[in-house]
Formats: C-alpha cells, sequence, structure tokens
C-alpha cells in the first residue's frame, strides 16, 4: 500500500520550519471531576508529536472529545484535560487553543492543541469550506488517528484531500502494516477467531474472512448460531436461529476453499448468567433445554489452541466466552495463551479482545495490537477506509 510517511519526510528534512497539523485520537475516559482515567491513547499520540517537534516544526494537535454539539463547546467537551496530561508527557507546556479554524499562532519548535474538533460546524458532515479552512493552516497533515479513520470527517477526510502534503503519522503507518501484513500478504495458515454475542454483528466480517482464511474461529454467542447449523443443541444459549442458514453459508463458503470452521465439540455450561453459577463441563451433543452455554469445553479450547501453534498469521477479535466471569474464562484464557506461544503474527483488536489480553498479561506477545476498534472491525469487513483512500490518492498525486 503506497502512503507517504511522516517518519520518511522529517528524516529527509522536509519538515523544518514547517507548519504541521496533526489529527490525533485523545478520545479517553473521563471522570465526573474532568480527571483522565485511562490515557493510552494520549501516550500513543506522543511520538508523531515528538517526531515533529525535533524535526522543527511548528506543531498543531488536534482530536474530536465524547459527543460535543457542533457550535457550542462545554466544560465538559473540553480537551482541557489531555493539555495537560501532554504537558506532562512532553516536558514543556501543551497551550490549548480554542477558536482555531480561521487562524493559528504557533513558531517552529513549539507545539499547540486545538480545541475538541467536532465543536467546529460542519466537522461530522465534512463539509468541503471547513475542511480547506482547516488545510489551509499548515503545510503538511498528518493523520494518525486509525480509531477515527473510518470516518469521513472534516478532520479526517476533507483536510487531508487539500492539504498541500498529505502522510500518515507513525501510529496510523504502523496499523496500516500490521493490517497488510495480516491480510493483505499473510503468512499460512491464516486463522481469524471471530467472536461476540450476535452473528448478526459481524455477518459481513465473517462472509469476507471466509473468502481468505485457512480456519475461521467463531466464539461466544456467535458460535452458538453456528452450533444449531451444524445440528447441535444450545438449550437457552443466547443464538440467532433466523441467521441459521447465513452460518450454513459461511461453513460452506470456507468448506469448498478447503478450509474450516472449528465447531465446538464441548462446552461450559450453566443454569444462570451470573458469576458464580454452577459450570459444568458438557459434550456439544449432551446440551440440556435448560443449559445456557457460557465457554467452550477444555476439549475445543486444546484443539483451537493446537490449530494457533501451527498458524502462519492468526487475526482475533473477541474473547470465545464469558471471560469476565472466572468460571467462564478458561476457554478464552487458553486461547490467549496460545496465541502468546505461537510463532504467527498476530494481530488482536476491538475492545472486550483487549480486556482479555490485559487480564491474562499478554500484552508483549502480540504481534500488534490495534487500537482502532470500529475501524478495525471496517478493514476485516474488507473496507477500504476512507482516511487510508485519501492517504493512497495522495501519494499518487
Amino acid at each position: 500500500m503506497k502512503i507517504k510517511r511522516f517518519a520518511d519526510l522529517c528524516a529527509s528534512g522536509q519538515v523544518r520550519d514547517k507548519r504541521v497539523f496533526i489529527r490525533a485520537d485523545l478520545n479517553v475516559p473521563l471522570d465526573e471531576a474532568g480527571n483522565i482515567t485511562e490515557d493510552t491513547r494520549v501516550r500513543a499520540s506522543v511520538p508523531a508529536i515528538r517526531m515533529a517537534l525535533d524535526a522543527g516544526a511548528a506543531v498543531m494537535v488536534t482530536s474530536h472529545l465524547g459527543r460535543p454539539t457542533e457550535g457550542e463547546l462545554k466544560p465538559e467537551d473540553s480537551l482541557a484535560p489531555v493539555a495537560k496530561r501532554l504537558s506532562e508527557l512532553l516536558g514543556r507546556e501543551v497551550p490549548l487553543v480554542a477558536q482555531w479554524v480561521d487562524g493559528v499562532t504557533v513558531s517552529p519548535g513549539d507545539v499547540v492543541l486545538l480545541e475538541n474538533c467536532r465543536v467546529n460546524k460542519g466537522e461530522k458532515k465534512n463539509d468541503e469550506a471547513l475542511a480547506k479552512k482547516i488545510a489551509a493552516l499548515c503545510d503538511i497533515f498528518v493523520h494518525d488517528a486509525f480509531g477515527t479513520a473510518h470516518r469521513a470527517e472534516a478532520t479526517t477526510h476533507g483536510a487531508a484531500r487539500f492539504a498541500p502534503v498529505t502522510c500518515a503519522g507513525p501510529l496510523l503507518a504502523a496499523e496500516i502494516d500490521a493490517l497488510t501484513r495480516a491480510l493483505a500478504e499473510p503468512k499460512r495458515p491464516l486463522v481469524a477467531i471471530v467472536a461476540g454475542s450476535k452473528v448478526s454483528t459481524k455477518l459481513t466480517i465473517l462472509e469476507s474472512l471466509a473468502k481468505n482464511v485457512d480456519q475461521l474461529v467463531v466464539g461466544g454467542g456467535i458460535a452458538n448460531t453456528f452450533m444449531l447449523a451444524a445440528g447441535l443443541p444450545v438449550g437457552k444459549s443466547l443464538v440467532e436461529a433466523d441467521l441459521v442458514p447465513q452460518a450454513k453459508a459461511v461453513i460452506d463458503a470456507m468448506a469448498a476453499r478447503g478450509a474450516e470452521v472449528p465447531i465446538p465439540v464441548d462446552v461450559v455450561v450453566a443454569r444462570e448468567f451470573k458469576a458464580d453459577a454452577l459450570a459444568t463441563v458438557k459434550d456439544a451433543k449432551d446440551v440440556a433445554a435448560e443449559d445456557m452455554i457460557l465457554d467452550i469445553g477444555p476439549q475445543t479450547a486444546q484443539m483451537l489452541a493446537d490449530k494457533l501453534k501451527v498458524a502462519g498469521t492468526i487475526v482475533w477479535n473477541g474473547p470465545v466466552g464469558v471471560f469476565e466471569f472466572d468460571a467462564f474464562s478458561k476457554g478464552t484464557e487458553t486461547i490467549a495463551r496460545a496465541i502468546a506461544a505461537s510463532d504467527a503474527f498476530s494481530i488482536a483488536g476491538g475492545g472486550d479482545t483487549l480486556a482479555a489480553i490485559a487480564k491474562f498479561g499478554i500484552e508483549r506477545d502480540i504481534g500488534y495490537i490495534s487500537t482502532g476498534g470500529g475501524a478495525f472491525l471496517e478493514v476485516l469487513e474488507g473496507k477500504t477506509l476512507p482516511a487510508i483512500e485519501v492517504l493512497m490518492q495522495r501519494a499518487e498525486g
């Protein structure tokens, strides 16, 4: 995938004394007092900012935060807590600038944070007049927010069209490289794990992956629907019986390519959805009418772990059971540790997946952890994200 990279521009001296506009993802959770409760995204934005400052640029950074009303900046929508945290991380004051669309004063070697971009009228609708104003603020536009790459907005897409130079920041470039390695140029066998409560929310992902992967592991409520499609009982488990035909179609599409959707051979069931519910391991064929399937069983977990050990590439989206409850976390833990131990290149994404990775302490053993959320899912669906599409177009132009 051909894109311009900010790191290359910095290395070649093209950034000195230039005005650089960085679209970062600083959408962090805040408590009622306005304090940041988890700062991963702020820390992840620092390399691009340091890169620009070290290269001698005049640096402007912006992001959205929450869901503000356009044209109205409320205290809870302000990036003030982010400016404070950025100042601490960079070891210098990062002034916060409001009303910035019509002009920003910043000198080479300095950085300013521009107030919540979604307050600007026309941001979400990608208004062309607004996009041109933002583009006019800079010599170089840097997109470094993969989490917003699936949205065509003024600061994610429009400004990238009109800026003199448009490029990918280090965080976005790393996401593109990891996704390309996992999906476009994978080392085989390629194993995808797609789990979640409903087939309906991930049907297009399953259909897209079925054309490309060698093993498609399904988990959670999705696995229940596939078990039903395979003629197995699911009791009172979460299931979408109306989507059995679609599940069968995915199984058939995989089989036609000589690929496989492994169906659980044993499961962990309970009569109640509670952390302290009695957990019972049963053969998949023996699930009773009053049982709820809350995890894969140990035989299934080991079968899947064996497949992951010989994989060349692993894409992971979703825990395979109710991992938040310890009694129903063993399947996800087995999968997680198998991925960590595998020599395969692994990429993981999605909020629950990241929570599982954190719970089992395997962050350092995953090849790449995507911060994208919705953007990660859209790439799995086979979509080209608007922000990446415009980067490719500008690289050619």
